[in-house]
């Protein structure tokens, strides 16, 4: 079975940038991803930061992990944080994790 390709979109605009992940977040991935996001949020003046998780089918601690620390990055460096769109199977690790303690989780759209 072929793996599908990880990785990130970002899109920066007034303060706000959102992230919009894709592919899987697992220990291959995640420290690409995690770089990706780093440097484009070191860039300056990021007011909001947040993760478009609809293009992510799995995750695994490793995912949970790049997520909570990204929400410590910006939570540093005095900006808001959020996830959106996440999978239900993502949203599972979300909530088995209690994440939702720390960070905004929101659907988007058609929201159930």
């Amino acid at each position: 079975m072929e793996k599908k390709p990880e990785g990130v979109a970002v899109k920066k605009e007034n303060g706000k940038m959102i992230a919009s992940v894709f592919g899987d977040i697992d220990h291959h991935s995640a420290r690409e991803i995690r770089l990706r996001i780093d440097s484009e949020f070191a860039e300056g003046d990021v007011t909001s930061l947040v993760l478009d998780l609809s293009g992510v089918k799995f995750m695994d601690s490793s995912g949970l992990g790049l997520i909570l620390g990204r929400f410590s990055k910006a939570s540093a460096a005095g900006a808001s944080f959020g996830v959106i769109n996440p999978s239900e199977s993502v949203r599972r690790v979300l909530d088995i994790a209690g994440a939702e303690r720390l960070i905004s989780i929101k659907t988007e759209g058609n929201a159930k």
